[in-house]
């Protein structure tokens, strides 16, 4: 085939869409029909979950608790083999991973511990059972074009951080130029798996959770792809969760950092990193639901012709704000720096910042209040005061920061309205980006707070 006239897709299925063998089916029938050059499938629904859990099982109870997780592992990855018509060399295959799977388990129990090197192999098993069982569906339909389950750790190169793996980018563009090439030119279809990748050592990595969508990304980028698409289970991406606001609308195109913006402060629709390397070559990005594969669904695009001032809302939760205050802030250099310097030394990201003459007040993910060693470190150069029980609030749209007036019209919103109280703001971060808005608030608020705004930036908007 010609390479010019073959029109390169990525299509990636997540967990909902890998259900069971009727989910399975419907997701090949979409890559058949918009032909996909490569398929990225996650693990079966829950089945990741269940990996995890297994671990944990088998490093602090008895073999007998993990016996029955990896029996109904085991029974659901066989039952929808047989039901999709697998072959037996598909068979063997997935028995032989069931079988690596047991093994695994097995070590750790014995060893009564479970390392991020074991946890990476053992999760990664998710999409190793679920991409052969794709396979078998897409081969079914797929008469014209041999259709391959390909190892993903042969081209998704990684350093060896166990447990969040970094993708070493110019590698994995070598080594699918490689190996990926009859995808690339359209003389056949590679189902591989998302999440999973390897060192150069070929030790099996994970990117961490949620980085089936960065895989699919990834490969995109890798191969030259013309086109991303992703498949869940709702019908694009919405102005903010429907299940915080029953006024929320689809959104039919959004530009890149948009998007971005979105899923970093917690739309659960795309992984934080996802857009990352399609934004880098300008691969414009489909989000639908592989439910209702008619439907119009979300474009991710470089450019959008509508700019709304507020396009959409995202809701962050179980954030922690840490104030660190000292007098040697003032009019002295070299602080801040020490400062970030620590949060890098424990490897804990920030989500939001303000400082004064003297303080710093930034938010975290609540769970680092658990990390003692940072809080000792901190100490030794300010004082800390932590606050919990917060969620992070954001206004995601375009040219927010030269916007007049728009500060008022926040504060307006979630002010008295039809007798309810107020919803104090205990931060605010505006300015760093033209995209974002972000407001601190109490977690029991956070919801009202984005049905109040939704409704006076969105939905009155219309």
């Amino acid at each position: 085939m010609n390479q010019t006239q073959h029109k390169v897709i990525v299509s990636k299925f997540g967990g909902s869409s890998m259900k069971d063998a009727q989910a399975i089916r419907r997701s090949a029938n979409i890559a058949k029909e918009k032909n996909s050059s490569v398929v990225v499938v996650s693990a079966t629904y829950g089945t990741t979950n269940q990996l995890i859990e297994l671990a944990q099982t088998a490093r602090l109870k008895e073999w007998s608790e993990s016996e029955k997780i990896i029996t109904d592992l085991k029974e659901k990855h066989r039952s929808i083999a047989k039901e999709l018509g697998a072959d037996p060399d598909t068979l063997d295959h997935i028995e032989s991973l069931l079988s690596e799977l047991e093994t695994l388990a097995k070590g750790i129990n014995y060893l009564k511990d479970a390392p991020k090197k074991a946890m990476d192999r053992l999760q990664s098993l998710g999409e190793r059972l679920s991409s052969p069982l794709m396979t078998v569906a897409l081969r079914e339909l797929a008469n014209d074009k041999p259709v391959s389950n390909f190892d993903v750790r042969q081209v998704m190169r990684t350093n060896d951080d166990f447990g969040k793996g970094i993708p070493q980018i110019e590698e994995i563009r070598a080594l699918c130029g490689k190996h990926m090439l009859a995808a690339k030119i359209g003389d056949g279809v590679f189902v591989t798996q998302g999440f999973v990748g390897a060192t150069k050592e070929g030790e099996t990595t994970t990117l961490g959770r949620g980085g089936s969508d960065y895989s699919a990304a990834l490969l995109a980028e890798g191969i030259g792809a013309d086109l991303l698409e992703i498949w869940t289970d709702v019908a694009g991406i919405a102005t903010t969760d429907p299940r915080l606001c029953s006024g929320a609308l689809p959104i039919g195109e959004i530009t890149f950092q948009e998007a971005a913006e979105l899923a970093i402060f917690g739309a659960k629709i795309l992984h934080p990193t996802t857009l990352a390397p399609v934004q880098r070559v300008s691969i414009p990005v489909f989000v639908g639901s592989s439910y209702e594969p008619d439907a119009p669904g979300t474009w991710i695009k470089a450019q959008s012709e509508h700019q709304p001032l507020v396009r959409a809302m995202a809701l962050r939760k179980d954030q922690a704000l840490l104030t660190l205050t000292t007098p040697k802030m003032l009019n002295n250099f070299g602080f801040l720096s020490r400062l970030f310097g620590l949060f890098e030394k424990h490897k804990v990201s920030i989500d939001a910042i303000t400082t004064s003459e003297i303080s710093v007040a930034v938010t975290v993910e609540e769970e680092t209040l658990s990390n003692q060693e940072l809080f000792k470190d901190l100490e030794t150069i300010c004082t800390v005061q932590m606050e919990k029980g917060l969620s992070l609030v954001s206004l995601i749209g375009n040219n927010i920061n030269h916007t007049a007036g728009l500060a008022q019209r926040i504060f307006t919103s979630i002010s008295n309205q039809e007798n309810e109280p107020p919803i104090n703001v205990r931060m605010i971060c505006l300015g760093a980006s033209r995209h974002n808005f972000c407001l601190v608030v109490k977690t029991e608020e956070a919801g009202g707070a984005i049905k109040r705004l939704h409704k006076t930036f969105i939905e009155e908007a219309q």
